[in-house]
């Protein structure tokens, strides 16, 4: 009876993967009902601290976009890119990094990659090389950020085992930025030098492509309105791992009759909450432009596919725990690196590193999984990379006038595999050993 239940996951995963976008929460809602009406499982219940912490950080990145936070990021990230040029296979990805990891959010990368593209193309360098690792690092940094979505449902998974948001941070930091260096240096060697290239030689011969001409440093040119909602939601940030760091900085309240600190998950849901209002009052802006950015919509979408997919995942795992474990617990026991495939294969089907977490997280758990060894195995859910359909991937290849950055003839040999690959599987072999070694219990 598991492997027909089974299967009805896997084939709503599928399709809801085929159709991409918010439909992912409603092939959960169809699979969740299969196994409910057919199956006489018993639902578990939804996801809803989570979906509440996803929704209050998403809450304070749209506001900042909407305040103008977001641009004057972009401004900064292409004042860095021209003034290193000749390096920015290396430079790129690391600013794109940091701006995903001080926002919270990968879509900051849209804005960046048309830049790097043509900073690329002016230094004569392949643009290929910039663009496929820059989009892997600003996956790489949502896992290592203590603010995304897939962070903070980290943190509640793993709040019994008594691990903090530090613990997942000092881990997980140097980590994926080890694995994007790598990823850069791998990059780095791809494909033929620009001025050898031939579909590149032949789009400048029919005019294809515009003559070079090569750009300064641009000025940084933001007002103080546009930098405010930045320094607000950086502070805001800053006092969620401060909390998460310094229990005592959080009121002592009564849970079932024990006296405790406020629980992160509402530590952080009260404290983007706030960080998003104090945006909207001192920057003055109008609430409805929050809900028209794209931070806003691709956000609300992953608090559904959360809903839909971690409510049917859940009702499965827990209706069948005892066939579960008895099947693949002492492998898992003995080698819990090798979860990291599971985390990596769901994350690139359901392309959510959020999701993924919630939906396997409590798996690995319940199957007896340390959570240090979760920890380290965290950056494994950048998988989205590997089926070459997701935005970023796709925008990469557009914005990319050269044709260098694309998908090849058998889909799976496109321009972002191989720093992908590096870059992940050395992101999770260095978190898993640091995990090991700075999280002590």
């Amino acid at each position: 009876m598991f492997a027909l239940e089974f299967a009805v996951v896997l084939i709503a995963l599928f399709i809801g993967a085929r159709l991409g976008g918010i439909f992912l929460g409603m092939a959960g809602g169809f699979g969740l009902a299969i196994l409910a009406f057919v199956f006489h499982l018993t639902p578990t219940s939804p996801p809803i601290d989570v979906m509440l912490i996803i929704i209050a950080v998403v809450l304070a990145a749209s506001t900042m976009q909407a305040a103008g936070g977001m641009d004057f990021l972009v401004q900064v990230a292409e004042h860095l890119l021209r003034r290193n040029p000749d390096r920015i296979t290396f430079v790129a990805p690391f600013v794109a990094y940091l701006f995903t990891f001080l926002s919270g959010t990968g879509n900051v990368v849209y804005s960046l990659l048309p830049v790097i593209a043509e900073v690329a193309r002016e230094s004569g360098v392949r643009p290929e090389r910039p663009m496929s690792i820059s989009v892997i690092a600003s996956q790489q940094a949502i896992t290592a950020c203590p603010i995304s979505a897939a962070t903070v449902t980290m943190v509640a998974l793993l709040a019994p085992f008594h691990i903090t948001l530090v613990d997942i941070v000092k881990v997980c930091i140097p980590g994926t930025l080890i694995g994007v260096l790598a990823g850069a240096f791998v990059a780095n060697f791809m494909g033929k030098n620009l001025n050898e290239d031939p579909e590149y030689l032949e789009r400048v011969r029919q005019g294809l492509i515009p003559p070079l001409v090569k750009k300064e440093a641009t000025k940084i040119t933001a007002t103080i309105g546009a930098k405010l909602p930045v320094v607000v939601f950086i502070v805001g940030a800053a006092l969620v791992v401060s909390f998460g760091t310094l229990p005592w900085l959080r009121p002592t309240l009564s849970y079932d009759g024990k006296m405790l600190p406020m629980s992160m998950p509402h530590t952080i849901e009260l404290t983007m909450l706030v960080t998003s209002g104090v945006m909207v009052l001192l920057c003055k802006i109008p609430p409805d432009k929050i809900i028209e950015g794209s931070v806003f919509k691709s956000g609300m979408m992953g608090v559904v596919c959360i809903f839909g997919l971690a409510w049917m995942g859940d009702t499965l795992v827990l209706n069948n725990m005892a066939t579960i474990k008895g099947s693949v617990q002492s492998v898992v026991a003995a080698y819990p690196w090798a979860f990291s495939f599971a985390l990596f294969a769901v994350s690139a089907l359901i392309m959510s590193q959020a999701a993924t977490v919630r939906a396997l997280v409590p798996l690995g758990i319940a199957l007896g999984i340390s959570g240090v060894s979760i920890v380290g195995i965290f950056p494994a859910v950048n998988g989205y990379f590997f089926i070459p359909n997701y935005a970023t991937l796709v925008a990469g290849c557009a914005f990319d006038r050269t044709g260098t950055t694309k998908i090849g003839k058998y889909v799976l040999n496109h321009s972002y595999m191989l720093p992908g690959l590096v870059a992940t599987s050395v992101g999770v072999l260095v978190s898993f050993l640091l995990a090991k070694v700075l999280i002590i219990r």
